[in-house]
């Protein structure tokens, strides 16, 4: 079987950030896939399982009642490993168009006082919240966002270091 786009990215390089995943068309229009990294897989603990759970209805809330983005979005969701995001858009944009929605979103999660939609009628696991580590976690994404959105690493995933020979040979990392 062909390896999936996002496992053929090298995760001991992968810091936070915001990186274009995958383009696929679909009924005629373009989908982008975005990864959204909250932190260093396998380097940092994987974000807390509650917590997680109440950035997905929060984040996912924010971003389909936003007046500019709102029809663009099709989904938001939780990584398996639990160490980010997935976004999935209408259209093809480069990451960094999508850094102040982002940004935003995770500064929203300050101001909720509940989480949206956690309640037996509406949650599939309502009991599996934890709205004051979401807090932290967003705050602190955020926080990392701004100190580093000048830098290109944050918007790209990292590329596989090559050693070249004195002879112009390259060898990749397996």
């Amino acid at each position: 079987m062909e390896l999936i786009p996002s496992f053929s990215v090298d995760h001991r390089a992968i810091v936070p950030g915001i990186f274009f995943s995958r383009a696929d068309q679909v009924g005629g229009g373009a989908v982008t896939t975005y990864d959204v990294r909250l932190c260093r897989p396998n380097r940092e603990p994987a974000i807390d399982v509650a917590a997680m759970h109440s950035l997905e209805h929060i984040i996912a809330t924010y971003l389909r009642n936003d007046p500019v983005w709102k029809d663009e979005i099709i989904y938001w969701g939780p990584m398996g490993c639990l160490t980010g995001f997935y976004l999935i858009l209408k259209g093809s944009r480069p990451p960094r168009e999508i850094y102040d929605l982002l940004l935003r979103a995770f500064q929203s999660v300050q101001e909720a006082e509940t989480v949206p939609g956690a309640t037996a009628k509406n949650c599939g696991y309502f009991r599996m919240h934890n709205l004051e580590m979401a807090k932290w976690y967003a705050a602190r994404f955020a926080d990392y966002l701004i100190a580093n959105a000048g830098k290109p690493e944050i918007f790209e995933y990292p590329k596989a270091e090559r050693l070249v020979t004195e002879d112009g040979r390259q060898f990749y990392d397996s």
